[in-house]
């Protein structure tokens, strides 16, 4: 009868289970993991010295290899920047920190499990594996991960829809341009219309507005600037800019707020252009 090969149970709370992903880590990554770099490259070795099996079982080796594969992978998720830009609460940053999904995924892809490690042979030096090879099957891990988990939703949705709570509180590019973003665009959810093309005369059409208002509204409805504005309006006033920020017409604004006719309407609109104007060029 041939032998069966042993089968050994390991807790799954073990920090032993991410030991096959130890010595998948490309060269260049290791390099920065002293505690990693410190284990031997064979399985029989580190069998024999406590020491090895004590350094496998800390916290340091945990957060090692945490930090490592979270690297790994992290690039391969299609967002700008490194994992260290967002913050702990953010999707990316939790799936990047799914350890066991990627360990499970490893094995899943190209065998490469405790259970095999275990196999080798007792004094058999494991080699390094090739970096391209390594980059390629993260990259086919890392999608069969996010499609097994249906984390793809979430990530688009993290994508179209960042947070600034997303990003560390420090000044990166990333963050930059994110904040930029946020502050003077037009909120994804407001319908907005351009206030030049809007801005009508009963008698003599389209009003001739100077270039520094031609971001009016785009202005104003950035979050920050837009709430120190308005607390300067008269409360109509703040009705009727915000009722056309949200995309209503002249003649709809004006039966919402008994005017008579929409000229009345388009002259408050141009006298808070004017004041606009006024506080921009205090600020």
């Amino acid at each position: 009868m041939t032998p069966q090969p042993a089968i050994y149970s390991i807790s799954p709370y073990s920090n032993l289970n991410y030991l096959p992903f130890v010595f998948f880590l490309p060269e260049d990554v290791m390099a920065k993991c002293p505690t990693l770099q410190s284990l031997p490259r064979c399985m029989g070795e580190i069998a024999r010295s406590e020491k090895h099996i004590d350094t496998i079982g800390s916290d340091i080796f945990l957060k090692e290899i945490m930090e490592a594969i979270a690297a790994l992978v992290f690039p391969h998720f299609g967002f700008r920047g490194w994992k260290e830009h967002y913050s702990e609460n953010s999707p990316v940053w939790i799936l990047a920190y799914n350890i066991p999904l990627w360990v499970k995924s490893l094995e899943a892809e190209i065998g490469w499990g405790l259970q095999g490690l275990f196999l080798t042979k007792p004094d058999a030096i494991i080699p390094f594996f090739d970096p391209d090879y390594i980059k390629d099957i993260v990259s086919r891990l890392v999608k069969r991960g996010i499609a097994k988990e249906n984390w793809q939703p979430v990530l688009d949705a993290c994508r179209d829809l960042p947070c600034d709570e997303d990003f560390m509180n420090w000044n990166t590019n990333v963050r930059t341009d994110f904040l930029r973003k946020w502050y003077h665009t037009r909120s994804k959810n407001v319908q907005t219309i351009s206030l030049d093309a809007c801005l009508e005369d009963e008698e003599h059409g389209i009003y001739e507005i100077e270039d520094k208002s031609a971001n009016f509204e785009d202005n104003v409805v950035a979050e920050d600037f837009c709430q120190r504005f308005k607390a300067r309006l008269s409360q109509k006033d703040m009705e009727i800019l915000e009722l056309r920020v949200e995309g209503f017409t002249y003649e709809e604004i004006a039966d919402k707020l008994g005017y008579k006719n929409h000229s009345g309407v388009i002259k408050r609109i141009r006298a808070i252009e004017k004041e606009f104007i006024k506080y921009e060029e205090r600020q």
